[in-house]
């Protein structure tokens, strides 16, 4: 079976959803779904995870994001991208490039944003873009996002370019148009571009431009292995014994976990466990710190289990 991610360099004009039915249709795969979803303007960056892989979404989707943006000052859409519908244009910008560069300085930080209108945010049960199109609005809460940095490329009025390193939930759509709220005279977002997605980059990408029927096996060797994926978290390695116990619902114990040269982990802390062959079998959080594990019963419950993997190797 095949297993692990890839990384698709997503065009503008395709949904996220598009890609993933291409991607199964190309090779074949039953399931699919990707971490993290673009903007249909939007190109760049869109991991895919692969059948057992899929498994592994919501701990792929945590990570910082890395965009390329090009941000449109004097023009306000509802959509707040400049495919939406033009509601305020402002001819005349009076504003200086260093005011530019301080109110973009102020973004940097955990800040609080309104999801878009139209956004996948979901109220109940529903995307927000389905009750807008419907004509239906709702007071949303704002959320909290960090804004890790911001790096402007180029100022070409009334355009700017700009890199930011942001958390998981950040819209860059809003941030835009907070943005040109600051500075009085409005912005939309122009161009997007995710460069990066936690640990997978732009250059790990593949376009799915040039393939067409069997024509595979370009893309087939750029899939990353799942044993390759979440890299900053502590391996344990398992004997065939130990292996096959975990698979069919042991939970670690302290006895077991005191065999390994663990790190200091603490309680909470995410591990994963893999065979003598490198492949991954589970995901595990700590429920005990190591620093106390001689403190303990060998028999004491040390980890648990929160993703197994069926079929690894296959």
């Amino acid at each position: 079976m095949m297993n692990g991610v890839i990384i698709i360099d997503k065009p503008a004009g395709k949904t996220s959803h598009d890609i993933v039915i291409e991607v199964k249709k190309i090779l074949g795969v039953k399931k699919a779904g990707h971490t993290g979803t673009l903007d249909p303007m939007a190109t760049g960056v869109l991991p895919v995870c692969l059948n057992e892989a899929t498994k592994l979404t919501g701990f792929l989707t945590d990570e910082n994001k890395e965009y390329l943006a090009t941000m449109l000052l004097g023009v306000k859409t509802d959509t707040l991208d400049i495919e939406g519908k033009v509601i305020d244009q402002y001819e005349n910008i009076a504003v200086t490039e260093d005011k530019i560069r301080n109110v973009m300085m102020q973004m940097v930080g955990t800040i609080k944003q309104v999801p878009p209108a139209y956004s996948a945010v979901k109220y109940c049960g529903k995307p927000l873009y389905k009750w807008t199109r419907k004509g239906v609005s709702f007071k949303v809460e704002p959320r909290k996002v960090t804004i890790n940095s911001i790096i402007i490329e180029d100022i070409s009025l009334p355009c700017v370019t700009f890199r930011v390193v942001c958390s998981k939930g950040t819209y860059i759509r809003t941030l835009c148009s907070d943005i040109g709220d600051l500075l009085g005279c409005g912005a939309c977002l122009y161009n997007l571009r995710r460069l990066r997605s936690g640990v997978f980059s732009e250059e790990m990408a593949v376009s799915l431009n040039n393939y067409e029927g069997d024509d595979k096996n370009d893309i087939l060797k750029k899939i990353l292995p799942m044993s390759e994926l979440l890299p900053l978290l502590t391996t344990i390695e398992l004997g065939d014994h130990s292996a096959a116990k975990l698979l069919n619902g042991w939970q670690p114990s302290v006895e077991m976990m005191k065999e390994h040269n663990l790190p200091s982990l603490k309680a909470g802390d995410m591990v994963k466990f893999t065979n003598n062959s490198g492949y991954l079998l589970a995901l595990a959080e700590m429920v005990e710190s190591v620093n106390k594990f001689s403190e303990y019963d060998g028999k004491r419950q040390a980890a648990r289990i929160v993703r197994v993997f069926n079929n690894i190797g296959k």
